[in-house]
């Protein structure tokens, strides 16, 4: 028996969830709010369920409605990836490619690959996911990525690039101001300002566990992004890791305990296996993994 829930339907509850109310997900969808709100009411009908509680702070979520978001989400990704491939169907470079990046990677390491690559390819568009979760290839949210993991599922292809390593450094005007400290234990006893994450996810604790004196409670300026603790230590906040490669751009960026403190990364470029035959998606693994190999080898 078909579905009787249109995808209209799912498409709006996804956006109220997302921005909270009616009209924020009307703008987001570029409809009006009237017919948001019929397509929720519609889909509270079918399910025969409340979604959301209208409060004075927005609309909140019912169990029901965070029991259905995973497969909306999943819908959703699954809608965007037939588009991407219905607007690049045919031969040549041409059509829409998703890749996935760290943040740093994706500000400091790709712009100038993918400049290249739109030259060799104008009919191309690249979209840049950048975000430190790691998008599900198989759901298909993104078309490519590049990790900093080895990748676990047998469906997809997985070229190694190499290690990219992590280090410790600080820029010079905080070093001419705090001193060089001459070991790990130095970096707490010293009453050194050390950067890290607020949040802790598992290699977060894991790399905690390793080096005690990066352990979250000792940390002086917290941040979970990448971007934000790298522009904190070329301020000269204090010491924070960072890529030895993006590092050395800078000259008044110094490294800090080279010999205590080295974390190398093995680097990934990853797509699913189905994809091997689009040349638009063939063409941006190709240019990713060979941009990539060569800002390992520079940096090494």
């Amino acid at each position: 028996m078909a579905s009787t829930i249109a995808w209209e339907w799912y498409r709006s509850f996804l956006g109220v969830l997302r921005e909270g109310s009616l009209s924020g997900a009307a703008r987001v969808l570029d409809l009006t709010q009237p017919t948001v709100g019929r397509h929720v009411a519609a889909l509270e009908a079918q399910v025969g369920q409340s979604l959301f509680v209208r409060t004075p702070a927005g609309l909140l979520p019912t169990e029901a409605a965070l029991a259905l978001r995973p497969y909306a989400e999943a819908m959703d990704s699954t809608a965007a990836a037939l588009e991407r491939t219905a607007r690049s169907h045919g031969d040549g470079v041409h059509g829409i490619v998703r890749v996935t990046a760290s943040e740093v990677v994706g500000v400091e390491i790709l712009p100038p690959l993918v400049a290249e690559l739109r030259e060799r390819h104008p009919a191309l568009v690249v979209e840049l996911v950048l975000s430190n979760k790691v998008q599900d290839l198989l759901r298909r949210e993104a078309d490519i990525a590049i990790r900093m993991t080895p990748p676990k599922q047998e469906q997809l292809i997985a070229r190694r690039i190499g290690a990219i390593e992590l280090g410790l450094h600080a820029h010079e005007r905080y070093l001419a101001a705090r001193g060089m400290p001459g070991s790990l234990e130095a970096l707490v006893t010293g009453g050194h300002a050390l950067i890290g994450y607020d949040d802790s996810p598992p290699y977060v604790r894991a790399l905690a566990q390793r080096y005690p004196a990066l352990a979250r409670e000792r940390l002086s300026v917290r941040a979970d992004s990448d971007l934000a603790q790298l522009a904190l230590i070329r301020a000269g906040a204090g010491i924070g890791v960072c890529q030895v490669g993006l590092a050395q751009r800078d000259p008044s960026i110094r490294r800090v305990l080279a010999d205590a403190f080295s974390l190398p990364l093995d680097t990934w470029v990853t797509m699913h296996e189905d994809l091997r035959d689009s040349p638009r998606c063939r063409a941006v693994f190709e240019a990713l993994v060979a941009g990539l190999e060569r800002h390992v080898a520079t940096r090494a």
